[in-house]
This record gives C-alpha cells, structure tokens and sequence, in this order.
C-alpha cells in the first residue's frame, strides 16, 4: 500500500470530521497529556475554514495523529474517501456496517472549548 502525498496540503483534506464518542475521549485524554504550550501552539493557530480544528499548519500534519479519528485513518485508501492527489491508493471498499455513528463534528459541533 502507497503512502499518502499529504505534504503540502496544509490539511484541506481534513475536514469536516466526524468523530465518535469514543474518539471524544480519546482526544481529550491526548490534549490533558499533551504539554501546555505545544497544546496552546495548536491551538491558536489560524486554519482555514473547515479544516478539522487539530490540523497542525505550523508541522503540516495531523496534531493528534496517534488517536486521529477512525475516517482520517481510512482517508485516502477507501473508494469512498479518494485523496484527489494520489487516488491509485484507494483500493478498499467501506464496510458501513461496521462504522460507529458519529456524535458531531470535530471544527463544527465540538472546537477547542469542548476540550479545555
């Protein structure tokens, strides 16, 4: 499986993200872990609109990459999720069934004060 040319996209791929309620708490556990001022630099940083709310610009990369939602995981290897950059790595087929229903919406439904 190919990896992903994400380098450069300053996270416009990134959004709007449905999370679940078990990604919530995985988040908020990530950023009370995560130190003060690398939280804070995150956190203030000017994204652009709709661009999921822990996209880092300033590393141009996911800022919770290790607890990421499960569909930026799926991201850029489903059919149903093509990365228009590298679309030869979409290969797999989404299996519905199996996919948790959604609480909101990571930059929409919950922003930074959801995780203070």
């Amino acid at each position: 499986m190919g990896n992903l040319p994400c380098e450069g996209c300053k996270g416009l791929c990134c959004g709007p993200v449905p999370i679940t309620e078990k990604e919530l708490r995985n988040i908020k556990k990530k950023l009370k872990s995560m130190p003060t001022k690398m939280r804070l630099e995150l956190k203030n940083q000017q994204r652009f609109m709709g661009t999921c709310i822990f996209y880092d610009l300033q590393k141009d990369r996911c800022g919770i990459h290790a607890v990421r939602p499960e569909i930026c995981r799926m991201f850029g290897y489903y059919k149903e999720l093509v990365c228009f950059r590298k679309p030869a790595v979409a290969t797999k087929t989404m299996d519905t069934s199996t996919i948790a229903k959604p609480i909101g919406i990571l930059s929409l439904d919950y922003t930074w004060k959801d995780f203070e």
